[in-house]
């Protein structure tokens, strides 16, 4: 009998998880957007180069993973060469 019960509790801990997961909540999207762009090879956008006076320096677009660290932002385009920039001001829009 509490093994049943143990399994019963189990069983409804693993569905209230679920749940929770599918039912949209911030961290849980931001993850499996992350892991779906890890599978499929980074996630359509458009990364645009501004300069301090909000000009225009530099566009791309495609498919591709970003990553940034406290210098610089880097990324690499949809012909495989790899962005680094340092300094601007970089916008990220997803598609």
């Amino acid at each position: 009998m509490n093994i049943r019960k143990y399994v019963t509790a189990g069983l409804a801990t693993v569905g209230v998880v679920a749940l929770c997961g599918l039912c949209g909540c911030a961290s849980c999207s931001r993850e499996m957007k992350s892991l779906n762009s890890d599978i499929n090879g980074g996630i359509e956008r458009t990364v645009t180069l501004y300069d301090n006076t909000g000009k225009e320096i530099k566009s791309w677009h495609g498919k591709f993973d970003i990553e940034s660290n406290d210098q610089e932002f880097f990324f690499d385009d949809s012909q495989g060469k790899r962005v680094i920039i340092q300094g601007g001001i970089v916008m990220s829009e997803e598609d």
